[in-house]
């Protein structure tokens, strides 16, 4: 089955977090280019919906993100891990991008694209969405 739901985290992966709100160096060309991969986007974040559109209002407003990225469908989500059933009821129709192992859900693994950690000292260089982008594109080339 060829993926067509990619869930996104956003703090560490997209952007540095809630708070400082730094948009990783990148972001915009990434998501176009997502866009264009996968069907459907979807927000999976431990940060409240309510914070999650402010925020992603903000980087609309300052250009580094695309206008549909603020309207981004949001997944709702309780427990200790991101179960990708809450995306779609079919396991292996969604991948997960995030940067926090302990939040992939046990028996998913096969179905998380790591991206490494965008933290402080927020390198303006981070490379990390580019080679997400990669891996992103080998793994609908070679599905599950």
């Amino acid at each position: 089955m060829r993926p067509t739901i990619l869930a996104l985290d956003l703090e560490g992966t997209l952007i540095s977090n809630a708070v400082s709100q730094i948009p990783r160096p990148g972001l915009y060309q990434f998501l176009e280019v997502a866009h264009e991969l996968f069907e459907h986007l979807v927000i999976y974040t431990t940060v409240p919906e309510a914070a999650f559109r402010r925020i992603s209002r903000l980087l609309v407003e300052e250009g580094s993100a695309p206008g549909w990225f603020a309207e981004l469908p949001y997944t709702f989500w309780g427990g200790a891990t991101k179960d990708l059933r809450y995306v779609s009821p079919i396991l292996g129709a969604a991948l997960l991008l995030d940067d926090h192992a302990d939040y992939i859900h046990p028996g998913q693994e096969r179905y998380w694209i790591e991206v490494s950690l965008f933290g402080a000292p927020y390198d303006a260089d981070d490379a990390g969405l580019e080679v997400a982008l990669e891996m992103l594109k080998e793994r609908l080339v070679v599905p599950l």
